[in-house]
C-alpha cells in the first residue's frame, strides 16, 4: 500500500499531508476525553510497525505488507486503530525507510479513509448488533478495508506523475486477496482470546472486546 517516491506530485503530497492532519485531528479530541485510548494507540502503532515489517514484497507500483487491520480495530477500536497507523508509518519510515517519509501523509490516507469508511457502516452495524464477531463479519469487514486500500493505491497512481498500466494495478490488487484469507483467522483468535481475559483490569485498560 506504500507510494514509492516520485509517483505524486509535491503540491499533491502538500494536499494529502494536510488532509491526513484534519482527519487526525478531528479524532483527537477523543483521546483527551478517554486517557487509555492513547495507551491502546501506542499498542496499535507497536503491533501495525511489527505486522508491516513481518511482511512485506514490492507487488508492481506499491507493496504488499500484512498490515493486520481488523485485528487492530476489533481489539482496540476505531481511534486507536486510526492513530496507530498513522504512528506506526511514521515509525517505520523513522526506523526502516526514511525514503517513506515523502509519502507519510499520502501513505496514512490510504489506510486511514477505508478504516473511516468501514467504521461508519459495518463496524457501527456490527456495534449494533452487539455480538462477537464472527468469520463471515470479519472477512467482510477484511474486504471491505483492503478493497478500499487498493482503490485509493489507484486513486494516487491515476494522479500521479508516472504512467502506471492497469495491469500493473490490478497486479497489485489482486495480491491483497491472500491477506484478506488469512487475516479473518488471526482476528478471530484475538478477540476471543481478549474476550476470555476481560475481567483483567490491564486487558480492560489496554484491549476492549469488539471495540468498534
Amino acid at each position: 500500500m506504500h507510494i514509492e517516491p516520485g509517483y505524486v506530485a509535491s503540491a499533491k503530497i502538500l494536499a494529502a499531508n494536510a488532509a491526513a492532519v484534519a482527519l487526525l485531528g478531528s479524532q483527537s479530541v477523543h483521546l483527551l476525553k478517554a486517557p487509555q485510548l492513547i495507551v491502546r494507540s501506542l499498542i496499535a502503532a507497536v503491533a501495525f510497525t511489527l505486522f508491516m515489517q513481518a511482511f512485506h514484497l514490492p507487488v508492481g507500483p506499491s507493496e504488499l505488507h500484512f498490515l493486520g487491520a481488523m485485528p487492530l480495530y476489533l481489539a482496540l477500536g476505531f481511534v486507536p486503530t486510526l492513530f496507530g497507523f498513522a504512528l506506526g508509518l511514521l515509525a517505520q519510515g523513522l526506523l526502516f525507510a526514511p525514503a517513506d517519509l515523502l509519502h507519510l501523509g499520502v501513505n496514512t490516507l490510504s489506510l486511514a479513509l477505508p478504516l473511516v469508511l468501514v467504521h461508519a457502516t459495518l463496524g457501527q452495524r456490527l456495534r449494533a448488533a452487539d455480538a462477537q464477531p464472527t468469520l463471515r463479519s470479519i472477512l467482510k469487514l477484511d474486504a471491505a478495508f483492503y478493497g478500499g486500500v487498493t482503490l485509493m493505491v489507484g486513486f494516487w497512481l491515476a494522479i500521479g506523475e508516472v504512467a502506471t498500466p492497469l495491469s500493473a494495478w490490478l497486479s497489485f490488487a489482486s495480491s491483497y486477496a491472500a491477506i484478506v484469507a488469512v487475516e479473518p483467522i488471526l482476528t478471530l483468535l484475538t478477540v476471543h482470546a481478549i474476550a476470555r481475559r476481560q475481567h483483567s483490569a490491564v486487558v480492560r485498560l489496554c484491549f476492549q472486546p469488539q471495540a468498534v
